[in-house]
């Protein structure tokens, strides 16, 4: 298990970086992705980092056009962020590669072996679920 989530989040910070991006800077876009829209403060405690640090990261996007601030609709006074087109278009482009990397490991098993992978890994989420257990944080991710 530690082999195949140590690979996997190689595979993913080298898609990341051929994408001209930071891993943080990637972790607060698939926050954004998820969450649809938010502000610098869920980032922050999302991310485990500052504010100052969370408004740096999102600044960087903000210029590259990835994310878009707006105004919050239900607090004039605060700014959200969403992904624009481009930021959907690199998100969706990573998930993509995600699921071909899967899928190559996955298509070296027999049937019999995946449908054993399937149910084990549907346990899992389901235990997750069950539990309340969320993804840890992200450790050390300011720049």
């Amino acid at each position: 298990m530690e082999a195949f989530s140590h690979r996997s989040m190689h595979e993913w910070a080298r898609f990341v970086k051929a994408s001209g991006f930071s891993m943080p800077q990637f972790f607060l876009l698939m926050h954004v992705h998820h969450s649809q829209h938010c502000g610098i403060s869920d980032l922050s405690e999302h991310l485990e980092i500052t504010p100052a640090a969370a408004s740096q990261l999102a600044d960087k996007l903000v210029q590259a056009g990835l994310l878009v601030r707006a105004e919050d609709p239900h607090d004039r006074r605060a700014r959200q962020l969403a992904l624009t087109e481009a930021g959907r278009e690199l998100i969706e482009r990573g998930i993509r590669e995600r699921h071909r990397w899967v899928d190559e490991i996955a298509n070296r098993l027999s049937e019999e072996e995946q449908a054993e992978v399937s149910a084990a890994l549907t346990m899992l989420a389901e235990v997750a679920g069950a539990s309340g257990l969320e993804a840890p944080p992200h450790e050390n991710v300011q720049e």
